[in-house]
């Protein structure tokens, strides 16, 4: 959590602001993630595929262990070192755009970017001359279940792009999707035998739940202990549907009413009168919908 005011407003925007909890599942990641990093170059590297339902906290991840390699300048060498690039994959399976996407990502000069008449072979050339130089060793790609917009063809002549780059950098590739991208993924045969899969589940009433729900709990700046019975984690789990995009909104809202009321702790009532943001919009689509709007 980003540092903050002690006051009111400064506890307020603490709580509105990004939270990393390293909760065990997503430990889990971030270990094998390192050990990709980590690995030796070779000519096949091996590759991640993430998956899980959206709001799961792929992402979350995905930023947490981009912000670790982050880009070093190194001044005698006069060479910046990039280990690790996240990107987002465009909203369909296009490589001109995602070359262009990587071109921007990197910072290259104004100039660079100006090649948009290149043909798609040129860029290609241009992007793999940049991240060779910068040291790559991991590409991450986020959204990559993106590609499911494209045609049958669009999508395996994009992954046939992430499959090339991966072996001319010698870098592991990692995408993150919801599960919807796997079966998308398989039909590249050759790439799916580099990509181990991992689950994640939506969470589930079990210690590990309860234990995250504690240290989220325990992670907001509120000036009481907010000692919840069994039944409200239940309830949680319930309101959320085990999603942790949800859970954290739903305790991050709970934590700014307990901060406005001066109650200071989440308590037990509070989370029985707690409504869902996402079911009162789903409720006024409904009404839009009835009215013919």
């Amino acid at each position: 959590m980003r540092a903050g005011g002690t006051g009111q407003d400064g506890r307020i925007a603490l709580i509105q602001s990004d939270i990393w909890i390293g909760f065990p599942r997503a430990e889990r990641v971030l270990d094998r993630l390192q050990s990709l990093i980590d690995a030796p170059r070779q000519t096949r590297m091996p590759g991640l595929l993430v998956h899980g339902a959206s709001g799961i906290g792929k992402t979350m991840i995905a930023r947490s262990v981009s912000r670790r390699y982050a880009p070093e300048y190194d001044p005698a060498a006069g060479i910046t070192h990039t280990p690790l690039l996240l990107l987002q994959a465009p909203p369909a399976p296009d490589e001109r755009r995602f070359y262009l996407h990587i071109l921007a990502a990197v910072g290259a000069p104004a100039t660079t970017l100006g090649v948009r008449a290149q043909s798609v072979a040129a860029l290609e050339v241009r992007v793999i001359a940049l991240l060779r130089d910068l040291g790559l060793r991991m590409i991450m790609i986020d959204e990559v279940h993106n590609l499911l917009a494209g045609t049958h063809r669009e999508q395996r002549r994009f992954l046939n792009v992430l499959r090339y780059l991966s072996n001319e950098l010698e870098a592991s590739l990692v995408c993150f999707g919801v599960s919807e991208a796997v079966d998308a993924i398989r039909c590249d045969v050759q790439l799916a035998r580099r990509l181990d899969e991992h689950h994640l589940p939506n969470w589930r009433d079990d210690a590990e739940f309860s234990d995250m729900i504690q240290t989220l709990i325990a992670a907001m700046p509120l000036g009481k202990k907010s000692n919840l019975k069994v039944k409200s984690l239940k309830q949680i789990l319930a309101l959320t549907g085990g999603v942790t995009s949800r859970i954290f909104a739903l305790v991050k809202d709970l934590s700014i009413d307990a901060i406005l009321s001066g109650e200071e702790c989440i308590t037990d009532d509070a989370i029985t009168k707690w409504t869902p943001v996402w079911s009162r919009h789903a409720t006024a689509q409904r009404r839009l919908e009835q009215s013919g709007a």
